[in-house]
């Protein structure tokens, strides 16, 4: 986009007047999350808000988004896209909503359903075309294919992965599209439960439409130009931002452990041009698709390159369409970051955008190091348990368990990453072990910290987690993580974090075995599965960390002294 239009359209609008149509665009967005969280029937959304939601104009470009999922946000526009292409906006009318989860045409992976839906002046009668689009994903907890939870570690293309759906009419002319809600119950196991996802997804986006006509009512004929203004103020400033780094070439390399299908070490590279007020992101030299389930479409890498350029210019800069203008991404066709259909894609959305955002970060951290993190825990740690439920009262109904779980963040200029936490392109919650243990038949056996499992450094990393599950029937489990070789990187002399791991204890034993990082098994009553979550990147060399800090991390039982000994140098006085 032009200066010329950058002023002129920013001439329109006063600032007091941008700044107010501005915050009330996100309140859109946030108060459908509101009620997708509120009305939604499963915990994976209830409780971990594994969903996002968003605003676009006439046009389909974002304008304002719920601060959510980074993995759903910046690949979304790519699903609104879509819908579009495949239904016109003359084509559509009130009480409308298109229904799409295909990776190939604007999704992610199967299990996030995206819902789009035509906002107009009049709800009950169309005049003309739509104003904006409201739009939710949510990641639902099952969508059918090999393995419960549509999360298949061992999945070698899209077909075994779930139900695939186009762009379709789930709602039209605000009836039910009956035969369309049919055919996804049909393929699901847990039929209940995805039916009244989707009915909150669809009030969400009507909660949105009826917040946009309010906004519509206020603005009148002038709203148009007010949610351009904004898109280009955030252009504006996301330009400034991108100048004040130093012009030149940046690269970087980083690797997933492995692909669950016998390739290792899958390279992902990054050269990071940043010139003048505009970036271009290029990853030629990344491995090519894999056949295990780990390849990534091209919306779910944008979204990783968008969110990481953004954490190292101004992350207050107002997330839309306008913001993702200066920045280009090139990634090969039939790579790990674009590839070919029918390639199984459910990693991607998980993992690999993981890595994708540690390699970006980690060309940006040579222009920009007071700006950049050291490497999270660059997982999701996803683990997934379905079966039929054994508890009295409820013998026999099919469940699904889908959870991601948190690690290391990593050490920064300003301080040690956050322990325990999502990083990243996830940004989810837990599942609470209350919730956890009502809903499915399943028993947590410990959930703690793992001590000396950040990275050493002036600013040491985040600590990695430990959840033990037990599991009260014959349930099957698929595993998809990585990190378990690949340690979190270490920024400015610090030391990586600690890798992930994973152990299955059947029922008796006493020795765990050790899991690959993706596999599927099947468990036994009373079998235990142990994850445990990488540990962050340190920042800074270990010599310079504070001795109270060391000091405070051993009183939290966060360090051992023998790690305290190795790691900096410190010897804990005796109590005696």
């Amino acid at each position: 986009m032009s200066e010329e239009r950058d002023a002129g359209a920013s001439a329109e609008v006063d600032p007091v007047t941008l700044e107010v149509a501005r915050n009330a665009c996100a309140a859109v967005a946030e108060e459908m999350n509101a009620t997708l969280v509120r009305t939604a029937y499963s915990p994976n959304v209830t409780e971990r808000r594994d969903c996002s939601c968003a605003l676009f104009d006439a046009d389909g470009a974002l304008v304002a988004q719920a601060e959510n999922i980074p993995v759903h946000l910046g690949a979304m526009p790519f699903s609104v896209a879509a819908a579009l292409d495949a239904f016109p906006p003359e084509r559509l009318e009130p009480g409308d909503a298109v229904l799409l989860n295909d990776p190939f045409r604007g999704g992610a992976h199967l299990p996030d359903l995206t819902l789009v839906t035509p906002v107009f002046a009049d709800d009950a009668e169309a005049d003309g075309d739509p104003l904006a689009f409201v739009a939710n994903r949510a990641h639902h907890a099952d969508v059918g294919g090999s393995r419960a939870g549509g999360v298949a570690a061992d999945s070698t293309d899209i077909y075994q992965e779930g139900l695939r759906i186009p762009p379709v009419k789930l709602y039209e002319a605000g009836a039910a599209n009956e035969a369309v809600f049919d055919t996804i119950l049909a393929n699901v196991r847990t039929p209940d439960e995805r039916r009244g996802d989707l009915r909150a997804q669809v009030a969400a986006n009507e909660t949105g439409a009826e917040r946009y006509r309010e906004l519509h009512e206020r603005y009148g004929e002038e709203l148009p130009a007010i949610t351009g203004a904004i898109q280009d103020y955030a252009e504006r400033r996301t330009r400034a931002e991108i100048a004040a780094l130093p012009d030149g070439e940046y690269a970087f390399d980083d690797a997933l452990d492995d692909d669950g299908r016998g390739t290792e070490d899958i390279h992902i590279a990054a050269t990071v041009t940043v010139d003048g007020d505009a970036v271009t992101v290029d990853f030629a030299g990344t491995a090519p698709q894999t056949r295990g389930p780990v390849n990534a479409v091209f919306a779910v890498t944008a979204s990783a390159t968008y969110y990481a350029v953004r954490c190292v210019t101004d992350p207050d800069v107002p997330p839309n369409a306008g913001a993702y203008r200066p920045v280009e991404v090139r990634a090969p066709e039939g790579s790990v970051v674009n590839p070919d259909p029918p390639a199984a894609v459910v990693g991607g959305n998980l993992e690999t955008s993981q890595r994708v955002t540690d390699v970006v970060l980690g060309a940006l951290a040579e222009c920009a190091p007071e700006r950049a993190a050291a490497a999270g825990q660059g997982t999701m740690n996803n683990v997934t348990f379905g079966g039929t439920d054994p508890r009295e009262g409820r013998e026999g109904r099919p469940w699904a368990f889908y959870e991601t779980g948190g690690g290391g963040a990593g050490g920064h200029a300003d301080g040690d990453g956050m322990d325990g936490v999502h990083v990243h392109m996830s940004n989810t919650l837990n599942t609470p072990v209350e919730v956890l243990e009502t809903a499915y038949p399943l028993r947590v056996r410990r959930y703690s910290f793992r001590p000396d499992s950040g990275g050493a450094g002036e600013y040491r990393g985040g600590l990695g987690l430990r959840r033990d599950i037990e599991v009260r029937g014959t349930v099957a489990c698929s595993l998809l993580a990585d990190r378990h070789r690949h340690r979190p990187y270490g920024l400015a002399g610090g030391e990586p974090g600690e890798p992930g791991a994973a152990f299955h204890t059947p029922a008796g034993a006493d020795d765990p075995t050790r899991l690959p990082p993706k596999t599927t098994l099947d468990l036994d009553p009373g079998d235990v599965v142990s994850i445990r979550s990488p540990g962050g990147g340190g920042y800074g060399d270990p010599a310079d960390r504070s001795r109270s800090a060391i000091e405070r991390d051993l009183r939290l039982g966060k360090l051992s002294a023998e790690a305290a000994r190795e790691q900096y140098g410190y010897e804990a006085e005796s109590n005696n």
